[in-house]
């Protein structure tokens, strides 16, 4: 699989390795990573681990809890992210239900980052994002 798959359990330790990266690597600060939202209810979990392999780089991380998938994407801008969304809901031939959050334009922290995310997914298309705070060991 392109991509390589994290416990949710593991999402904040990954989102901290990956801003420890940016910071060590990115002296401008410019987006440097970006972690991409999907809900893939409705589909089934075949058609879902048939298609995700083709359209994420090696470089990738994917987490997902139930139906919800969370794609952290190294070096991603917002344009890039949605270039990688289009491909999606072209590979599903469906409107895929998402949102992102760029680290630092968003957030600085897991738990910044996160909590953008719970703000982005419940406007956007009222999708209660909770499950996040588990995954910092807190409570919403």
């Amino acid at each position: 699989m392109a991509g390589v798959a994290f416990s949710f359990y593991n999402f904040s330790a990954l989102v901290d390795l990956n801003i420890g990266m940016a910071f060590r690597l990115n002296e401008n600060r410019s987006e440097s990573f970006t972690i991409l939202f999907c809900d893939f209810t409705g589909i089934p979990q075949e058609t879902i681990d048939l298609n995700l392999p083709s359209l994420l780089r090696t470089s990738d991380s994917i987490v997902h809890y139930e139906h919800y998938y969370f794609f952290v994407m190294p070096y991603t801008d917002r344009y890039g992210t949605g270039i990688v969304k289009r491909m999606i809901e072209e590979s599903f031939a469906s409107a895929i239900p998402s949102c992102a959050v760029c680290y630092p334009s968003n957030g600085e922290t897991s738990l910044e980052l996160f909590e953008a995310l719970h703000v982005e997914a419940k406007k956007m298309h009222r999708i209660d994002l909770d499950c996040l705070y588990s995954a910092l060991n807190k409570e919403p």
